[in-house]
């Protein structure tokens, strides 16, 4: 009898199989983009601070961050979670505790039996924030690889516009419903994603590592077209195969110790981008953006209001980055990004400072732009970067301890927030500016360019000169057959392009004459 995978396949082949599965795995995360929402509008509403008698901002600031101690501990585990029940048995495991923990935070009774909804929600988002990456990225083509990662992203801040406009029109309920409604909608998301992942097919690349070889070859054939003899499919299959078999040679241990030990510049990176993208100050504003425009002088709903406007700019800033992730590459966004960031925060906190009648105009006109940047840089390329660089050996769990990092600064920017605006208040922003200045540095000095770059030959871009020499013997070998390919995944592998000293614009491209230049093969090349 036909599963509902295998039904799915047949009705879907090529890039609609593909937009299929990348449009569904993202209700994973959209789900941790409306918790981000929700909770931003439901604490400042007056009937929840009623039912919670009127909480402190360390109780406020609890409620919100605990949700990041499940989700820290889940990202630890899902690495082997992910790597035993494969990447779409996580993806129902995540959804099924995210809608439990919905649930229980719905019917709460008090503080407490909120907190434990909010951990054990945060259970299922630790889940689903790691596995959903790498399952994105091992289904994606080179090619493509960035801007599908990015619209994924786009799916997170939908969910986050989405639960602050639901927030809005539920504050003109006159009970507990104002906030009970929202909280609801994590129950819905999250049973239709536990349904779906059902009809997904599993990762090609998971499948093969685990000697599922006619299961993979199916899943590449169908995400090219369907053909099982397609050249170009059957050519990454063997690809894939042959850096499995490779590491096994070479007995590369599937342990966090071996991981840190052979791969420890991946795993430092990795980390370091999520830690940015919380410490760069994104979590002040969507946690806590109307605590923001009141203190900036808008009042209760209207600081709502606010926030709604500045979530659909938010969502509208995700979108370039669809077009110009595979085209500028991913370090010139992150290094455009933290500058207009930084400049935003400075701002916010000059406008708090001086306290003119102009400045609860001129603190969303700071935020708003703060948010359209990071939504264009530090929001979707610290999702793509990490499981772009990490190995298929260990890649759950290189992503595993990225994602906790995020999670880990996420709890500690959201615990600290509700207190600092208190005790530090306009500083907390130049506070953020200055963590943008150092992720501008970090990211010019150390991040190298990964556009374009297959993920089985990651290894040439951190220069591992023995794999590269292999792949590229290997490649030789295949090059009568499989050339349009090689020229996509591996241009100028070993040439030097530029023996000069490289200018401002290629380093701020990440390319010198110690690195390769890769370049992703566009439409309708040949």
């Amino acid at each position: 009898m036909a599963t509902p995978g295998h039904s799915l396949r047949r009705r879907l082949v090529g890039p609609p199989l593909l937009y299929a599965i990348s449009v569904f795995a993202s209700l994973g995360v959209f789900l941790f983009g409306y918790d981000q929402g929700v909770m931003s509008g439901v604490i400042t509403g007056p009937y929840f601070r009623k039912f919670f008698n009127d909480p402190t901002a360390l109780e406020v600031g609890t409620m919100v961050a605990v949700l990041e101690i499940g989700a820290f501990v889940t990202s630890l585990a899902a690495g082997r979670i992910g790597d035993s029940l494969g990447r779409r048995g996580t993806l129902f495991v995540g959804a099924i505790v995210f809608a439990l923990g919905g649930a229980i935070q719905t019917l709460t009774p008090g503080f407490w039996v909120m907190v434990v909804g909010r951990i054990i929600a945060g259970s299922g988002v630790g889940l689903l924030s790691t596995i959903v990456p790498i399952y994105q990225s091992e289904i994606s083509p080179p090619n493509h690889r960035g801007a599908l990662a990015c619209m994924e992203f786009t799916v997170n801040i939908f969910g986050y516009a989405s639960s602050v406009w639901i927030d809005y029109f539920c504050s003109f309920y006159e009970s507990d419903l104002a906030w009970r409604v929202p909280l609801s909608f994590q129950c819905i998301i999250g049973a239709i994603l536990a349904a779906g992942s059902l009809a997904m097919p599993e990762s090609p690349r998971w499948l093969i590592d685990h000697d599922k070889d006619a299961e993979g070859m199916r899943v590449i054939a169908d995400l090219h077209g369907g053909d099982p003899e397609d050249l170009v499919a059957r050519s990454e299959f063997q690809e894939i195969k042959e850096r499995v078999l490779f590491d096994r040679e070479n007995g590369d241990a599937r342990t966090y110790a071996t991981m840190w030990k052979r791969y420890k510049r991946r795993v430092l990176l990795a980390m370091s981008s999520q830690a940015f993208a919380q410490l760069n100050g994104i979590n002040v504003i969507s946690y806590y953006a109307p605590r923001v425009f009141e203190e900036a002088g808008w009042v209760g709903r209207d600081a709502i209001l606010m926030t709604g406007v500045n979530a659909i700019i938010y969502l509208l800033s995700t979108l370039p980055t669809w077009y110009l992730v595979d085209r500028w590459g991913r370090r010139i966004i992150l290094l455009t990004g933290a500058i207009v960031m930084g400049v935003a925060l400075a701002m916010t906190g000059w406008w708090m400072y001086i306290d003119v009648p102009q400045t609860a105009r001129s603190v969303v006109v700071c935020v708003i732009v703060f948010n359209a940047a990071f939504g264009y840089s530090w929001g979707p390329i610290p999702w793509l970067y990490p499981p772009e660089i990490m190995p298929l050996s260990v890649r759950a769990k290189g992503v595993s301890l990225s994602t906790a990092t995020n999670w880990a600064f996420n709890f500690l920017v959201g615990e600290m927030t509700p207190y600092l605006q208190e005790v530090i208040q306009w500083r907390l922003y130049p506070m953020h500016g200055f963590f943008c200045a150092c992720s501008f540095v970090v990211v010019y000095f150390l991040y190298p360019e990964t556009m374009g770059v297959p993920l089985e030959e990651m290894d040439a871009v951190f220069g591992e000169e023995e794999l590269e020499e292999r792949l590229e013997d290997e490649e030789s070998e295949r090059a009568s057959l499989f050339s349009h390919r090689s020229r996509r995944s591996r241009h100028s592998l070993t040439t030097n392009n530029n023996p000069s000293r490289p200018g401002l614009l290629q380093r701020l491209l990440g390319r010198s004459e110690h690195q390769p230049s890769y370049e992703p093969i566009r439409d309708g090349d040949e």
